[in-house]
C-alpha cells in the first residue's frame, strides 16, 4: 500500500501491567472507511487515544498522514479529527454559535470562522436548524453537527469513536450518509464500532481486534467467506423436535438457537445442503417453518473470531453450537 494514512507496527500500551495493545499492527489506506470491530476491552479505545496522541504507546511505531505520533504529535494534531462517543456540543447555542466557536478554538478569525460555520451547515444539511439551540435538536442532528465541528480543521483523517451509539434507525442513517460524503471528498475514516450492520454499511476495510492485537482483518465479504462461505437456516414449526433435527441432519459446526427454533450450519454445497436438509426432514416428519440459504452476517464472524456474540447494544448473547 502506498503511503498509508495511518501505520501501527508493534504497538503496545498497559495499564497496571495489564496489556490494553498487545504488539498491535494496522495500516489504513487513504481516502477509505476503515472499522475496527472488537468487544469490550478489547483495545479499541486505547487505539484511538494513541492515534489522537492523548496517549503515549509504551512501545512501537505509529503514524499519522506521515508523522510520528511520539514525536511529532503536533504535526499530528493538526491533521486529525475526532468525534467521541458523546456530544462536546453547547446545548445553549445554535448549531452556526457552536462551529464558530470550535473554528475560533482552532485559531480561524472571525470571519473566516464565520464562513467555514455557514460551510459546514451547508454540508450537513443543517443550514435551516443553524439558529436553532442545539438542545432541540434531534438524536442525529446533534451528532451530525458534532461530525461538522470535527472537521473545522478539514483533516485529513478523522476517527469516528462509536458514532451512533444511542441513535434510532434514522439518525444512524443520516450519520452514515455524511460519513459517506466525506470520504467521498477524500477524507480517510477510522471507524470504531460495537454496530456490525455500521461496519458492513460503511466500511472498505475491517479489522477485528481482541486482547489488544488484531485477530482477523479483511473486507466484509472477505470475513464472512472465511467463516465457512453460504449457511443454511433452518426454522421449525415446533420447538420440541429440535434435539430430533440435530440428531438426523449431523451438520458440521451446527449451531442452535432455541428460542427463536433455529438451526444453523454452514455449507459448502448450497442445493445438495438445501436437497439433503427437505428430505431428512420430510422423512422424519418434521415440519419446518422456513428453510433459507444465506451468507453468513458479520455477527457470526464476530462470534468465530472472538467467542462473542453481539447485538446492537453491544451486550454479549448466549449462543449455542452442538458438535457434529
Amino acid at each position: 500500500m502506498a503511503d498509508p494514512a495511518i501505520t501501527v507496527t508493534e504497538a503496545r500500551k498497559a495499564y497496571g501491567g495489564k496489556p490494553a495493545l498487545d504488539g498491535l499492527d494496522l495500516t489504513v489506506a487513504r481516502g477509505r472507511v476503515h472499522a475496527i470491530l472488537g468487544p469490550n476491552g478489547a483495545g479499541k479505545t486505547t487505539l484511538v487515544r494513541v492515534l489522537a496522541t492523548l496517549l503515549r504507546p509504551d512501545s512501537g511505531h505509529v503514524e499519522v498522514a506521515g508523522h510520528d505520533v511520539v514525536r511529532h504529535p503536533r504535526e499530528v494534531r493538526r491533521r486529525i479529527g475526532l468525534l467521541g462517543q458523546h456530544a462536546a456540543l453547547d446545548e445553549e447555542l445554535d448549531g452556526r454559535q457552536n462551529l464558530e466557536m470550535f473554528a475560533r478554538l482552532h485559531h480561524l478569525g472571525a470571519r473566516r470562522a464565520r464562513e467555514r460555520a455557514a460551510e459546514l451547515l451547508a454540508r450537513f444539511d443543517l443550514t435551516d436548524t443553524g439558529r436553532k439551540p442545539v438542545q432541540a435538536y434531534s438524536g442525529g442532528m446533534r451528532r451530525r453537527l458534532d461530525l461538522a465541528a470535527s472537521l473545522v480543521t478539514e483533516p485529513e483523517v478523522l476517527y469516528l469513536d462509536e458514532p451512533t451509539t444511542g441513535l434510532d434507525p434514522r439518525g444512524r442513517s443520516e450519520v452514515w450518509a455524511s460519513v459517506r460524503s466525506l470520504v467521498d471528498a477524500g477524507t480517510t475514516v477510522l471507524l470504531t464500532t460495537q454496530y456490525l450492520e455500521e461496519a458492513d454499511q460503511l466500511a472498505h476495510r475491517i479489522s477485528v481486534v481482541d486482547t489488544g492485537r488484531v485477530v482477523a482483518e479483511g473486507t466484509a465479504d472477505e470475513l464472512k467467506t472465511s467463516t465457512g462461505g453460504d449457511r443454511i437456516d433452518v426454522v421449525l414449526r415446533d420447538s420440541s423436535r429440535l434435539g430430533d433435527a440435530v440428531a438426523l441432519l449431523r451438520l458440521p459446526g451446527l449451531t442452535v438457537d432455541a428460542d427463536r427454533r433455529l438451526l444453523s450450519a454452514p455449507v459448502t454445497d448450497r442445493m445438495g445442503a438445501l436437497a439433503g436438509v427437505v428430505r431428512v426432514l420430510e422423512d422424519a416428519g418434521i415440519e419446518a417453518e422456513d428453510i433459507a440459504l444465506r451468507r453468513p452476517t458479520l455477527d457470526e464472524v464476530f462470534l468465530h473470531i472472538t467467542g462473542t456474540k453481539t447485538d446492537a447494544t453491544g451486550t454479549a448473547a448466549a449462543h449455542t453450537e452442538v458438535a457434529a
